[in-house]
C-alpha cells in the first residue's frame, strides 16, 4: 500500500481553532532557540545511553551549520543526509535548517547504484555520510564528521528553508522519486500535534530517513518534548526504553507491533507500559488480530491507527475504541481532507464497493507536495491517488484492501496480498511474510508465500492454519522459507522486487 513507503500523521485543520497572536509562526531554528533560551540544560535527546540537552544539541548544530556553509551550502540548497540514526543525524538536520537549506534524508545502507541514482535526482549541494570525493562534482562529508573546535557555536542569523524536507522514495515500483514538501520550515506554535508537548517522552523506533520518524522527531523537539531515539529497532529494547523513560507517545509500524507481541509471555507480563498515552500504528496494513491484541493489552483509548502518505494529500485516523466498532478500518479523513472511492470508469462508488482511493487536501491539488522524477495520478478536478484500493462504510470509515499493482488475479478471483499476509502472520512462529503472484499457465497467476519464521514451521502446518482463516482459493499454492528479513526497519516491503527476483 502507499503507506508502505512512508506515512505521516494527519494534521488538524489550521482553521479549527483561533490563532494566538502572541505565539507567532517561527522558523524551525527560531522555534527551537526559544526552548534553548528558556531552559538550555533541559533534556532534549537520549540515544543509546547518551543524554543531550537542548543547549548542547543547538550548539552542535550551529557549528555544523557553519562548517556546511564553508562547503558551499546556501539558502534553498538541498543537503542529502545519508546517516544512520544518531545524534549526528538530528544535529545535521537542524544545521541544514539553520542555513535555510532543505534536508533530504536517505538510508545510509542503500546500495551504491541506488544512492547514486537518488543523488543525481536530488542534485544536492552537499552529501553527508559518504567519503570525500565520492561524488566529484559535489561536496561530501563522511559519517562522524566533526567541525574544527575553532568554529563558533554562537547563534546564526534566522533563516526559513523554502521546504521542510525532501523525502526519497522507491515506492512499490522501485523507481526512485523525490517528494518535496510544499510547506516551508516554519513552525506554528499554536498548532497541537496529537499530545506531544513539553517534556513528553517520545520513542522513535524507526529509521529517520522515513517520513514518520523524521517528522515525529522534529515535532517532539520543537515542542519541548524528549526524543528517545533507537539506533535500530529491537522489540525487547523498545519495551525496556518505554519503562525506563516512562514514554508517553510512540509510532510503531505493524512489523514492530508484531515483534513485540511475539516476545515471551513472561516479558510481556512483567512489562510496565502504563505510561503510554498514545501508540499509533502506521506504515503498513495492521492485521485485525494484531490491532485487537494491542487494544486488549494497552487499552482502546491508547491505541490508534493512521493512514496517509508523505504527499499529505489525505490522511485518516482511528482510535482503538472506534476500531472496535469498525474493525479493520483506518478511520475517517482528518483536517478537512476528503476521500472518495472511484471505479474503473471514473465513477464515484457507493458505500461497501471496492475501488481506488482518491484524496483531496483542503488547499487542493499541489498544495502539499510536488514530485521530482514521477507524475501524480489525478482526476481532472484535482483528486489524487497513491494507488491503494479500498471502500468506505455507511458511516464514512475507510477500509483498505491493497495496492492495485499488488492485487493477484488467480483463476478469475481477486486476491489481496495484505489479507493473506495477515492470516499467515497470525501463526505464532511467523515473524513476517510476503505474498506475491507468480505466472501460471492455468490460473494466470499462482499465489506464492515467502515466509520468515522462527522456530521453523512446516508447509502442512501453515496450510492447516490458513484453512481456518481463508477461503480455499486465497491459500498460497507454494511456500518459500527464508532467513533474511523481508521488511526493512520501517516495515517497508517491495513485493514487485521480490516477484521480479523469483520470475528471473
Amino acid at each position: 500500500m502507499a503507506w508502505d513507503t512512508v506515512t505521516v500523521f494527519p494534521r488538524p485543520n489550521p482553521g479549527s481553532r483561533p490563532r494566538n497572536r502572541d505565539m507567532p509562526v517561527l522558523s524551525y531554528p527560531a522555534a527551537f532557540a526559544r526552548l534553548v533560551a528558556a531552559a538550555p540544560s533541559r533534556l532534549a535527546l537520549v540515544f543509546e545511553g547518551q543524554e543531550v540537552s537542548r543547549g548542547e544539541l543547538d550548539a552542535q548544530a550551529n557549528r555544523l551549520a557553519r562548517a556546511y556553509a564553508d562547503h558551499g551550502v546556501s539558502p534553498g540548497d538541498r543537503v542529502m543526509i545519508a546517516l544512520p540514526n544518531s545524534v549526528e543525524f538530528i544535529a545535521a538536520t537542524f544545521a541544514v535548517w539553520k542555513l535555510g537549506a532543505v534536508p533530504a534524508p536517505l538510508s545510509a545502507r542503500l546500495p551504491e547504484a541506488e544512492q547514486r541514482e537518488i543523488v543525481a535526482l536530488a542534485d544536492p549541494r552537499l552529501v553527508l555520510g559518504v567519503e570525500e570525493g565520492t561524488y566529484s562534482e559535489r561536496a561530501c562529508l563522511p559519517a562522524g564528521f566533526a567541525p574544527s573546535v575553532a568554529i563558533s557555536d554562537a547563534p546564526l542569523p534566522d533563516q526559513t528553508a523554502p521546504h521542510s524536507q525532501v523525502i526519497a522514495s522507491g515506492g512499490s515500483t522501485g523507481r526512485p522519486k523525490l517528494i518535496v514538501d510544499a510547506n516551508p520550515a516554519a513552525f506554528d506554535t499554536d498548532k497541537p500535534h496529537y499530545g506531544i508537548g513539553p517534556d513528553v517522552p517520545v520513542l522513535i523506533p524507526g529509521p529517520l530517513f522515513h517520513t514518520g520518524p523524521f517528522i515525529n522527531t522534529r515535532e517532539a523537539l520543537l515542542r519541548g518534548g524528549v526524543v528517545i531515539l533507537m539506533g535500530r529497532f529491537d522489540p525487547e529494547e523498545a519495551v525496556r526504553l518505554i519503562e525506563a523513560h516512562r514514554v508517553q507517545w510512540v509510532n510503531f509500524v505493524p512489523t514492530m507491533l508484531h515483534r513485540i507481541w511475539r516476545l515471551p509471555d513472561e516479558i510481556k507480563k512483567n512489562a510496565d507500559l502504563s505510561s503510554l498515552q498514545r501508540v499509533v500504528s502506521t506504515g503498513a496494513a495492521c492485521a485485525d488480530w494484531l490491532m485487537r491484541a494491542w487494544i486488549e493489552w494497552i487499552g482502546p483509548d491508547q491505541m490508534f491507527e493512521a493512514y496517509g502518505g508523505t504527499e499529505r494529500i489525505g490522511g485518516t485516523l482511528i482510535s482503538g475504541r472506534e476500531w472496535l466498532e469498525h474493525p479493520g478500518s483506518v478511520g475517517k479523513p482528518t483536517g478537512g481532507r476528503k476521500v472518495r472511492i472511484v471505479g474503473t470508469e471514473g465513477e464515484t462508488l457507493p458505500a461497501g464497493e471496492i475501488g481506488e482511493v482518491f484524496m483531496l487536501p483542503p488547499g487542493g491539488q499541489g498544495s502539499t507536495y510536488s514530485y521530482v522524477g514521477a507524475t501524480a495520478k489525478a482526476t481532472g478536478d484535482g483528486w489524487e491517488t497513491l494507488g491503494d484500493l479500498g471502500y468506505q462504510d455507511a458511516d464514512g470509515f475507510l477500509y483498505l484492501v491493497d495496492r492495485r499493482t499488488d492485487m493477484i488475479v488467480t483463476g478469475g478471483e481477486n486476491v489481496y496480498p495484505a489479507e493473506v499476509e495477515g492470516a499467515i502472520d497470525a501463526h505464532p512462529s511467523v515473524h513476517s511474510s510476503a505474498v506475491i503472484g507468480l505466472p501460471d499457465e492455468d490460473l494466470g497467476a499462482r499465489i506464492h508465500a515467502i515466509i520468515e519464521a522462527d522456530p521453523p514451521v512446516s508447509e502442512e502446518v501453515l496450510r492447516a492454519h490458513l484453512a481456518e482463516r481463508l477461503v480455499r482459493y486465497k491459500i498460497p499454492r507454494s511456500f518459500e522459507f527464508v532467513q533474511e528479513p523481508l521488511r526493512d526497519d520501517a516495515g517497508k516491503l517491495r513485493r514487485s522486487q521480490l516477484r521480479d527476483q523469483r520470475i528471473s
